[in-house]
């Protein structure tokens, strides 16, 4: 455990040079530079984000085809009622608002079962200070590459504030 966010990623910096693999770093906030220093690859949510956008404008088009041209065509101001192209820019601000409907719940719920934070599963937060102003380092000594006693003392020596051994 680590009370200041500087002195862990400079801990952390060190301990990757001396081989030590660390599982997890959980803090009250982002600690920026953490990342690459722990070996987290770059996020592919821009991906599943644009997924869920191309959806829902696909959906939107596809609904308002359906309802202003095949179901129930209507007159409103003028505008002829069966031609899909000649209507693009009526359906416009539809199109928006679902695309950006559907990208937000998408990623919403991608954000609670990929962080499995779904109602009723318990958090892995190994110490509630994490989520005040404490930050902790999570290692696993099998992952570590040297003994135990070499090991603390390496943590000591970056500034760490208090070891458990759970």
């Amino acid at each position: 455990m680590y009370d200041d966010d500087a002195t862990l990623l400079h801990g952390a910096e060190k301990l990757v040079e001396k081989g030590v693999r660390i599982k997890d770093v959980f803090s009250p906030f982002p600690i920026h530079g953490i990342d690459p220093v722990i070996g987290i690859r770059k996020t592919r949510l821009a991906v599943c984000a644009f997924i869920y956008g191309l959806s829902g404008m696909i959906l939107a088009l596809a609904g308002m085809y359906y309802f202003m041209i095949q179901d129930w065509p209507m007159n409103i101001g003028g505008k002829p009622n069966y031609s899909f192209y000649q209507n693009i820019p009526a359906f416009i601000p539809i199109t928006f608002e679902i695309t950006v409907l559907c990208t937000a719940h998408g990623m919403a719920i991608t954000y609670f079962l990929r962080n499995k934070t779904l109602p009723g599963i318990a958090a892995k937060n190994p110490d509630p200070r994490t989520t005040d102003d404490k930050f902790v380092m999570e290692i696993e000594t099998a992952d570590a590459g040297m003994d135990e006693a070499s090991l603390i003392e390496a943590l000591k020596s970056t500034g760490a504030i208090e070891i458990n051994k759970a």
